[in-house]
């Protein structure tokens, strides 16, 4: 059985990483969907597809289980997204999340939906990371150690400490 997981993995952390933990217990195989695959360099996206897409890929190798890591781009027609979502990904069984727009979505179109407990969710949040990392605060311990190279490879905190300031003078 395969089963799908999406997100915007910005950065793929803890939580995440919990999630798939808990997901291989139930497929032979994943495929991960890389949400807003077409953003990047934001405040809210600062990593783009590709980037994400090697933070994934390293952080679930440990697990041993087949996983396909695929871009997902944003459509902004919510009527016809899942089948958007097919087009870009292997078949799947089951897909998993916990965005209530998302399992609506997926159970319209048919799909078979798992959620599960979400895991430390009062600091394992993209936007607390995000935080984290634009302030100084400790972020690399709520990131699986694959990911956290792939941050500091490509001066991740830099560029969210880059896209975060604003272009006002003060007036």
């Amino acid at each position: 059985m395969r089963g799908f997981y999406i997100g915007r993995f910005q950065p793929y952390h803890d939580g995440h990483h919990h999630m798939v933990s808990a997901i291989r217990e139930e497929v032979d195989e994943l495929v991960l969907g890389i949400g807003s695959a077409d953003d990047s360099h934001t405040s809210h996206d600062p990593f783009t597809a590709g980037e994400r897409v090697m933070m994934a890929t390293k952080a679930v190798r440990e697990f041993d289980l087949p996983t396909y890591v695929v871009p997902i781009e944003d459509l902004d027609r919510n009527a016809v997204w899942v089948a958007h979502v097919r087009s870009m990904s292997p078949d799947f069984d089951v897909a998993y999340s916990n965005n209530p727009l998302v399992v609506r979505l997926f159970e319209e179109a048919g799909v078979e939906v798992h959620q599960s407990p979400m895991f430390r969710r009062e600091v394992l949040e993209g936007a607390e990371i995000r935080q984290r990392m634009a302030v100084g605060d400790d972020w690399r311990a709520h990131l699986p150690d694959p990911v956290v190279g792939v941050v500091e490879e490509i001066n991740g905190v830099e560029r969210i400490r880059q896209v975060s300031e604003t272009d006002t003078n003060g007036a």
